[in-house]
């Protein structure tokens, strides 16, 4: 009796305690169907620690202005931003974070796959948690491709090919766009596709004494080629088009091939959401001819928390909570398997229950090809894919990404093109002290 009793007066305790210190949260994310999964599941968070949230989403554009902003003049909007690999290691190194050393021995932070805990990490210590990861991969209809009479290869295939497969899947007739590719300004949109690519052809963005190098042969075959596939077997309107605007394309069946984030595999073959759910393929991003090098990229969308403020705790509870081996469990009990969180976790390509998923081993060969400390054919000086790891890139690359995005609109030749990104580039970096 006594003891049952003790145990009810330690309940009551807990319970009173949790409601003192209960907190409302303000998480910032972008409205990729992942994070969209997560807000529905936030319940489960609430009943667990007591901690309320509120959530901003946001498209991913925005969602970078609005949290750079936010972060760099402690506006204190937000207690847990959603961030990736190019922001974390410099606001780390700017003490603009927290640092996520002391996480529970529960969370097991050595699960973390070491290419993205390496990607969210300055000086080894640990930044923000990713809630998934990423590279690119080619998703492409299987019917589309058999009757095109065509094969893909094994492992990597080529851009030639690519191009070639495109116009043979092309029907305008019935809405059927060969291939769908973002072409939308912004250097994590666009920008991020055509730089992945541009590594494939043996381009880059500065040579080892940071010049930049928008002036060479490269370059302009790298955006040549791009242009000219989009525009002979692409949507209309692709300059516009983003990471979204394509899913709902392929979901919908008007795309033939579709280069992107890996992500997205659990959305394509939904059959709650996509119409071809039955009939998609998945490969290696493609390679130029003579060139061992992929066009595909390596991203984390990762939590972090700013530095300053006031619900340090629950915002770390919150960031354990949702990129925990719990939530992946509470995802696949709710969604199934093949929609969990991806990339993260070395335990989820270890569960017997996630290897039969029809992406999963692919995903984890493209994050496993892509190499941020070699991304490019020839040397440079700096770290990062589809992306470089300075803090200038990100204003850079936004303004050299609506110069491409003018050429997909008809608006400017590519040599137009090449030629502004070289002189925003070059003034830009000049006036950083490069």
């Amino acid at each position: 009796m006594y003891l049952k009793n003790a145990l009810r007066a330690a309940t009551a305790l807990t319970l009173v305690t949790t409601a003192v210190h209960a907190e409302t949260l303000t998480i910032a994310t972008v409205n990729n169907g992942d994070m969209i999964r997560m807000q529905g599941l936030t319940d489960d968070f609430t009943e667990k620690t007591g901690h309320d949230v509120e959530w901003v989403t946001l498209e991913e554009n925005v969602l970078r202005q609005r949290v750079t902003t936010d972060i760099t003049t402690k506006g204190g909007a937000f207690d847990v931003m959603t961030i990736g690999m190019y922001e974390t290691p410099i606001w780390g190194a700017n003490g603009w974070l927290v640092p996520l050393d002391d996480l529970s021995e529960e969370y097991d932070v050595d699960d973390i796959l070491p290419a993205m805990a390496g990607g969210l990490s300055h000086d080894g210590t640990l930044y923000a948690a990713p809630f998934y990861g990423e590279s690119s991969m080619i998703m492409y209809r299987t019917d589309l491709m058999e009757e095109a009479g065509l094969e893909m290869p094994e492992g990597s295939p080529t851009w030639s090919f690519i191009r070639e497969a495109a116009a043979a899947m092309t029907d305008r007739d019935a809405d059927i766009n060969g291939i769908c590719l973002r072409g939308k300004a912004g250097w994590g949109e666009g920008g991020a596709l055509i730089t992945a690519m541009s590594n494939s052809f043996g381009a880059r963005w500065f040579d080892e004494n940071w010049q930049p190098q928008f002036d060479t042969d490269a370059w302009n075959e790298t955006l040549t080629f791009f242009t000219e596939m989009m525009n002979e077997s692409g949507p209309a309107g692709y300059a516009t088009n983003g990471f979204n605007e394509n899913l709902s394309l392929f979901q919908q069946g008007k795309c033939g091939m579709w280069i992107d984030a890996t992500v997205a595999a659990s959305f394509v073959t939904n059959p709650d959401d996509s119409t071809v759910a039955d009939s998609v393929g998945f490969a290696l991003a493609p390679h130029k001819e003579g060139i061992d090098k992929n066009g595909n990229w390596l991203w984390a969308w990762a939590l972090g928390i700013p530095a300053g403020t006031q619900k340090e705790e629950a915002a770390k509870a919150f960031v354990e909570w949702a990129t925990s081996k719990d939530y992946i469990e509470l995802v696949a009990e709710n969604e199934g398997w093949a929609n969990v969180p991806p990339g993260a976790r070395t335990s989820l390509y270890e569960n017997e229950n996630y290897k039969d998923v029809p992406f999963a081993q692919m995903t984890l060969d493209s994050i496993l090809s892509a190499d941020p400390n070699n991304p490019t054919v020839d040397p440079v000086p700096y770290v990062g894919v589809q992306f470089a790891a300075i803090p200038e890139f990100a204003g850079i690359a936004t303004d050299v990404s609506q110069e491409f995005s003018a050429v997909y609109a008809g608006q400017q030749s590519v040599e137009e093109a090449l030629e502004k990104a070289q002189a925003i580039t070059t003034d830009a970096m000049e006036a950083a002290g490069y």
